[in-house]
């Protein structure tokens, strides 16, 4: 530091009193007034100025010490604050990535242990190396809906301004909004591809921790929004088209944002991006958030990375909102439809720029180059459109989104498209809840019932019946849901109506309100296989049924349990017993092999003590509030069986008695020359016979009638049969009910005789 002293005289160089002297007034220069009150005594000050001089750091922004003129961008691309890292970024992997590491780490183990032992390994490394490469195409050609929310958010993926450098020309950056400052987290700069000039504008994450917390995490603030309308007031002045880059979780929601009209900035850029005179292109590079991100989004054409992902909320904020926990983020990534194929169904995203396998971040060149190409192509598309072919264009791409009617036919080119129809309903937490504790139960009641089969012991009876009642509960909802899609509930509710009043006349039900019910029916059988909630309400059914059938299976082991004690009881009642073995001894001494040999006094006690010990069991049944019905003992079936037999055997013999008779009746030599003499006069009369030889006939015919008839044999037999048709019918009325097949056994006709005494001629 050095110290400088000095003077008025000295650096004047003149003395006090001629400073004082005046050539306009005063005696000898000095003005009267002065001289009354100046003394001529004049002191006499030094005045000491200390200054510092601080050595500092020479600055290397904005320009470099030598700055490169053939730089890619041109020197302008030196003012940029987007420098290479000078640090290497370090590794960052996923959770699903996680087996895809052990394997790599696995080769570059067996590599090494190769180059220490000096042994070939070489078929273990390509096989290892194949194994990698399918597990990785796999892995990444059927991604769920969160991993491609989590590759989006990768660290290592690729920025706006990384893709910018990559594509452009030449790009030169521009700052500030001129209202307020400028807004890190939005980027916007004027650059060229291909020799045309684009307007550039996207959100700007960091590349690691220092980047993000100077950008903001990529969220902007109402100072950024106003930044982007300013370029697009400037881009629409001067004819230059727009490309947006997307890639923020959302718009800064501090208090500081919403003081300085956060809402009002989003809202302001929506209108005015709607007016634009220029062709817009929007491109989704990472994950795009809610009004955050459409405020630079309102395009002739949004365009996505594969991985990318644009929702209204995030997925951890819709699990904690519906879920009440953000561990549900896969179930809401889901159902939230947020990645680019199922934007592209829905006709939100106009097409998917192709990512290398592993995401962008593998190959951020190869990624960038696709942009390139997607830019160069949609602005062919648009470049040529008039104004306002170009407005129109806009307003029918958000125009057409989320338009449906009822009724309408859907055209085939949009259906296509189209999201295709889940077969379930999504239900409510306390739904889903609910019906995953019911089956629960289910699973755990199954197990019980099993268990309880194979021990022998009771079903839980009141655990099955109160699930038995809840899974009604939730068939009837079902059935109330799936009634409702049909649109089938006011008629319903019609035809209720219309049956209580024909009910509280105390009418019959009225045929048209029947065929009204019918038809109703029928409807709603065809269609419900077509309501959304036809698999819920299937599965609920099947294992209502399933259920209802263990519980009667169920019931019924546990009454024949119940029946089988009892029984048990009256078998083993002393009394029973004690007869029991007297019978048995009896039956032993009489040396008899059947029941039908027994005597008629022993057949008796046996019958009794049957119907004894029946009555007792019938009584133990009925005390169980059992309706029982009394079946014949098989003794008695067995008796009665045993002389029906016997009826048939007598049949039989008579049969065959009455065919030897009429057999000796016939051979007699008076009715064969009968005979004859009648086949020789029916022969004589051929087919046309004269009155004459009719009168012959027929007297013939009476007489070998009245020979057969006077037979004496076949009188006596005639006598046999009326006595054994007797005893038949006798023996049919007492086995009636029992046994109706015998009845069938033991029909009889009566004996036909038939004589064929020529072609034209017969006697029965």
């Amino acid at each position: 530091m050095s110290s400088i002293s000095y003077s008025p005289a000295a650096v004047t160089g003149t003395s006090a009193s001629d400073l004082l002297r005046s050539s306009s007034n005063g005696l000898y220069g000095i003005p009267l007034k002065t001289l009354e009150k100046a003394r001529f005594a004049v002191r006499r000050r030094d005045i000491t100025v200390a200054a510092k001089i601080k050595k500092v750091k020479k600055h290397e922004h904005p320009w470099p010490a030598d700055p490169d003129p053939n730089v890619k961008g041109g020197i302008l691309t030196h003012l940029s604050h987007f420098k290479p890292l000078k640090e290497k970024q370090k590794p960052v992997t996923l959770d699903f990535e996680k087996p895809l590491v052990d394997l790599e780490k696995k080769i570059i183990d067996v590599r090494r242990m190769a180059n220490e032992i000096g042994l070939d390994f070489g078929d273990q490394i390509l096989s290892l190396e194949n194994k990698y490469q399918q597990a990785r195409k796999k892995l990444y050609t059927h991604l769920t809906p969160i991993q491609r929310v989590n590759i989006a958010r990768h660290p290592k993926r690729p920025t706006f301004l990384d893709h910018v450098f990559s594509i452009t020309d030449k790009f030169v950056e521009l700052h500030g909004d001129r209202a307020g400052y400028d807004d890190p987290a939005v980027v916007t700069g004027i650059g060229s591809i291909d020799g045309r000039r684009y307007m550039f504008m996207g959100h700007q994450k960091g590349r690691n921790s220092k980047e993000n917390i100077q950008r903001n995490f990529g969220m902007p603030t109402p100072h950024g929004y106003r930044k982007a309308l300013r370029m697009m007031y400037y881009a629409d002045h001067h004819g230059f088209p727009i490309v947006t880059f997307i890639d923020t979780p959302g718009a800064y929601a501090d208090l500081k944002s919403e003081e300085l009209g956060q809402g009002e900035a989003i809202a302001h850029n929506l209108r005015t991006m709607f007016g634009l005179k220029v062709p817009i292109v929007s491109i989704v590079i990472g994950e795009g958030g809610s009004g955050g991100a459409l405020a630079i989004g309102c395009a002739n054409k949004l365009l996505m990375l594969e991985n990318a992902v644009f929702y209204v909320a995030s997925p951890e904020a819709c699990a904690a909102i519906l879920w009440k926990s953000a561990k549900a983020a896969p179930k809401a990534a889901k159902q939230l439809k947020i990645t680019a194929p199922e934007l592209r169904k829905l006709q939100i995203c106009d097409g998917i720029i192709p990512e290398p396998l592993s995401g962008a971040h593998a190959d951020p060149a190869w990624t960038s180059l696709q942009i390139k190409a997607a830019i160069n192509k949609t602005m062919d598309e648009l470049t040529p459109m008039d104004t306002e072919a170009l407005l129109k264009h806009r307003m029918l791409k958000f125009r057409k989104l989320g338009l449906y009617q009822e009724g309408v036919p859907v055209d085939p080119k949009k259906k296509v498209n189209m999201k295709k129809k889940e077969q379930t309903v999504r239900r409510t937490s306390k739904a889903e809840l609910e019906a995953e504790l019911l089956e629960g139960e289910v699973e755990n009641l199954k197990q019980q019932i099993l268990k309880a089969k194979e021990s022998s012991t009771k079903p839980p009876e009141l655990a099955l019946k109160d699930i038995i009642e809840k899974l009604k509960k939730e068939v009837d909802h079902e059935y109330s849901e799936a009634i409702k899609a049909m649109g089938l509930k006011d008629r319903l509710e019609m035809l209720r109506e219309e049956a209580l009043k024909v009910n509280s006349r105390d009418q019959l039900m009225n045929p048209v309100i029947m065929d009204k019910a019918e038809k109703l029916k029928h409807e709603f059988n065809q269609r419900l296989s077509a309501v959304p909630n036809y698999t819920t309400l299937k599965y609920k059914l099947d294992m209502l049924k399933e259920l209802s059938k263990a519980k009667i299976l169920s019931k019924a082991a546990t009454l024949k349990q119940e029946v089988n004690r009892r029984l048990n009881e009256v078998m083993g009642r002393p009394e029973i017993n004690e007869k029991l073995e007297a019978l048995k001894a009896e039956v032993q001494n009489s040396a008899s092999s059947s029941f039908v040999d027994l005597d008629q006094g022993l057949k008796d006690k046996i019958l009794n003590m049957k119907k004894e010990i029946e009555l007792e069991m019938v009584n133990a049944l009925e005390s169980m509030g059992l309706d029982v019905e009394v079946v014949k003992s098989n003794a008695k079936v067995l008796s009665e069986r045993t002389s029906l037999s016997v009826l048939k055997n007598k049949v039989d013999n008579l049969s065959e008695e009455i065919k030897k008779r009429i057999e000796n009746v016939v051979n007699s030599s008076e009715l064969k020359n009968m005979i004859e003499s009648l086949k020789l006069e029916i022969a004589k009369a051929g087919k046309r016979p004269d009155i004459q030889s009719k009168s012959k006939i027929e007297a013939l015919e009476q007489q070998i009638k009245q020979i057969l008839l006077e037979a004496p044999s076949l009188s006596e037999l005639k006598g046999k049969h009326e006595e054994l048709k007797a005893e038949i019918s006798e023996a049919i009325q007492s086995s009636a009910g029992t046994d109706r097949s015998l009845q069938k056994e033991t029909k009889y006709e009566e004996p036909r005789l038939e004589i064929n005494v020529g072609a034209n001629c017969s006697f029965a």
